[in-house]
């Protein structure tokens, strides 16, 4: 389905996406940290008066993501991942209730998206990324083959532990669920640390707010608009929102494919669109922006009115828009007050510049 986008593309998240209004009086008391992990920047911003709580407790989160990419990265050859990959094929593995679980929600996801999302499309995906690398197109027949591997169907879970795949050459890429399933359990961290305000970005695409910073009644968050002309926004306070979007073209050649492949054809997705999804979860919103984008605004829009706690919005690159869901809802510039909101973002960026109340 996806794979990381270079991380200079996914970097400029905070600068991009934390916007809030912050109160004057708590405003300082706060910590901004960073790592890199599964292919981008995860940062956390963390609200607490004790600020020695609040930075152990976000390096503790950044720790867990880091753990996490040790357990779902495709790319590393000792993960968990990889070895699973390498050992399921016809008989069970034993694997960690972090894999097992998240495997078990993509297999939900898949189910309802009528397997337009697929953690088993892990050989068209190699396949791709040879190309994007700047090789050559895969053949029509290396395709066939390719997808001769693919099904979910094929992927048996045997509680409370044991996998088993019913493929010889299935691989699994998690590339559209994993970060999300990390910032849940990164939030999850924090409040079992006691910290009450926080927000957590992992690369710009999935994002989780904790409750809402001193003094704003929400987390006010900017989304992608390829049309440069909406500026959407949406205030977010314990839900997440994620953003997917084929990756443009002519980056490293002319005809470059994008990072988003379809589990039914086996070729990367031509849209315009870009999609962004709210969900109670950063799992949730992670691998529904995907599915979602796969599936354009039309049918997606009849999934959407399938789910509890789920909104999306697909933004074209000449500015139409499409709104599904009632559980969120979405502002633009010139439309409301929202977009006239006091943005945080240069608050953060100049404390952080000056090394105010900031951890490394």
């Amino acid at each position: 389905m996806r794979w990381p986008k270079p991380v200079k593309l996914a970097s400029l998240s905070l600068a991009m996406l934390f916007a809030t209004v912050l109160g004057s009086a708590q405003s300082n008391s706060f910590v901004h940290q960073k790592r890199y992990a599964m292919g981008t920047v995860f940062e956390i911003v963390v609200y607490d008066d004790d600020l020695s709580q609040a930075d152990g407790a976000a390096r503790a989160a950044l720790d867990e993501a880091v753990r996490l990419d040790a357990v779902m990265s495709n790319y590393k050859p000792e993960s968990e991942l990889s070895r699973l990959n390498r050992a399921a094929h016809f008989h069970p593995v034993r694997i960690s209730h972090e894999l097992y679980e998240v495997i078990d929600q993509s297999l939900s996801y898949s189910r309802i998206s009528d397997g337009q999302f697929d953690i088993s499309v892990g050989p068209v995906v190699d396949l791709w990324k040879a190309a994007l690398a700047g090789g050559s197109p895969p053949t029509a027949a290396k395709q066939a083959a390719a997808l001769r591997c693919v099904g979910y169907q094929k992927i048996e879970l045997m509680p409370p532990d044991r996998i088993q795949f019913h493929s010889v050459c299935m691989r699994l890429d998690l590339g559209a669920i994993g970060k999300g399933y990390a910032v849940d359990r990164m939030a999850e961290l924090l409040r079992a640390r006691g910290i009450r305000r926080a927000f957590i970005d992992a690369g710009g695409s999935t994002i989780y707010a904790i409750n809402a910073s001193p003094g704003a009644k929400a987390w006010n968050v900017h989304l992608r608009d390829p049309s440069s002309k909406l500026n959407p926004q949406i205030m977010m306070m314990n839900s997440s929102v994620s953003t997917s979007e084929q990756s443009a073209t002519g980056l490293l050649q002319k005809d470059a494919p994008g990072h988003i492949v379809m589990p039914g054809t086996g070729r990367p997705l031509q849209t315009r669109y870009a999609v962004s999804v709210t969900a109670a979860s950063a799992t949730a919103s992670d691998a529904l922006s995907t599915t979602l984008l796969l599936l354009g605004p039309t049918k997606g829009a009849v999934l959407v009115k399938t789910l509890e706690d789920v909104s999306a919005i697909w933004i074209d690159s000449a500015g139409h828009r499409t709104i599904a869901g009632q559980s969120a809802a979405f502002h633009f510039a010139g439309e409301d007050g929202s977009a006239g909101m006091p943005d945080a973002t240069e608050t953060i960026i100049e404390a952080a510049k000056a090394g105010k109340d900031l951890r490394p």
